[in-house]
């Protein structure tokens, strides 16, 4: 256990001097964070209609979807590992809940543990394939991308299925469509919608588990050195099972979010939200070869990747040319993390 202590302590230590600050975390946050104030800079230049009030909530409903999916996603690169699935096992969890809440009749707030429970059991599957089988991340996610693909097609008759509105009757109810479109908190002329607020709490949720439990101990550890951690003591099968289905949890709360957002479960939805996740992830620091990595940096990473996309919308790029062009940031993320991992060892 004494081993594990220092292979944690060395990945969570910054070190000193100018030369390993440029090569750190802090620098890494830092560099990220002036990266979305150009693009922010850039982007109000180009546009009169991209610095107002409705374009820069709709950035922030756009980052919360992906940035809920990037936070869960974070604890599985950390340890080296990579999920394909994310995409479609949103997907699949928003049409479970659309279909318990639409067809089999139970109230809002089953259809939202069902959501949270499918990720989660998602993730749990994918962990055992990736701990017991010995399945590659990469072949494990991506079998699992397709058959939750396949289920969503299969359980909603490859039509969209739609949350009950309100009624005349009724007019005041909650329904699903509020918990991410609801109004939070006004300020002045603007109402911060309640998705928002799910995602903060997202982040500090996120940010507890990583810095100050023994899951987010080992989830260093294992992403440092894993049969160093093994040799230590530790079940790193279990913790990886642990670890893949609390990051499916998130996705399922992303796919709550997201069905709120459109009113409805859409069954072809969801399949490419993962690369903007994981490029989200990368952007913001966390490194593909495992052991480091900050939940503020994938919230930098989200934000950059939404003002990037909605940037280019509003300054009316085809749509074929923003794919290649979030296709090519992510490239140089993925390059900038190598250059930081040569450069460190």
């Amino acid at each position: 256990m004494a081993n594990l202590n220092i292979l944690v302590n060395q990945e969570k230590t910054e070190k000193k001097g100018l030369g390993n600050f440029l090569n750190g975390t802090a620098a890494q946050k830092v560099l990220a964070f002036a990266a979305l104030i150009i693009l922010f800079i850039f982007f109000s230049l180009a546009s009169e209609f991209f610095l107002t009030a409705n374009n820069v909530i709709s950035i922030i409903l756009a980052t919360c979807v992906n940035g809920i999916l990037a936070l869960g996603v974070t604890f599985i690169i950390i340890t080296g590992g990579i999920d394909l699935s994310l995409g479609t096992v949103m997907t699949f969890s928003s049409v479970m809940a659309a279909v318990s809440i639409s067809n089999w009749g139970l109230p809002l707030w089953a259809g939202c543990i069902i959501a949270v429970v499918t990720g989660a059991f998602c993730g749990c599957v994918t962990g055992t394939l990736i701990s017991k089988l010995k399945l590659p991340p990469f072949i494990a996610t991506l079998g699992m991308m397709m058959v939750t693909k396949g289920l969503s097609l299969v359980i909603s008759d490859a039509a969209p299925v739609y949350f009950p509105d309100k009624t005349p009757e009724n007019p005041s109810a909650f329904v699903f469509r509020d918990i991410a479109l609801g109004n939070g908190v006004q300020f002045g002329d603007v109402v911060i919608p309640n998705a928002v607020w799910i995602f903060l709490a997202m982040i500090v949720i996120a940010s507890i588990i990583l810095n100050k439990t023994k899951l987010g101990r080992y989830d260093f550890a294992i992403g440092s050195n894993e049969e160093a951690t093994r040799l230590s003591g530790v079940n790193v099968n279990a913790w990886k099972i642990a670890i893949y289905t609390l990051g499916g949890a998130f996705v399922g709360i992303a796919g709550i979010v997201m069905a709120s957002r459109l009113g409805s479960a859409q069954p072809a939805l969801g399949q490419g939200y993962e690369l903007d996740a994981i490029a989200a992830v990368v952007i913001g620091g966390t490194s593909l070869s495992g052991g480091s990595g900050t939940i503020l940096g994938t919230v930098i990473g989200a934000f950059i990747m939404s003002t990037l996309t909605n940037g280019l919308k509003v300054m009316a790029v085809p749509q074929q040319w923003q794919t290649v062009i979030i296709g090519g940031v992510l490239i140089v993320s993925v390059l900038l993390d190598l250059m930081r991992r040569k450069q460190k060892n």
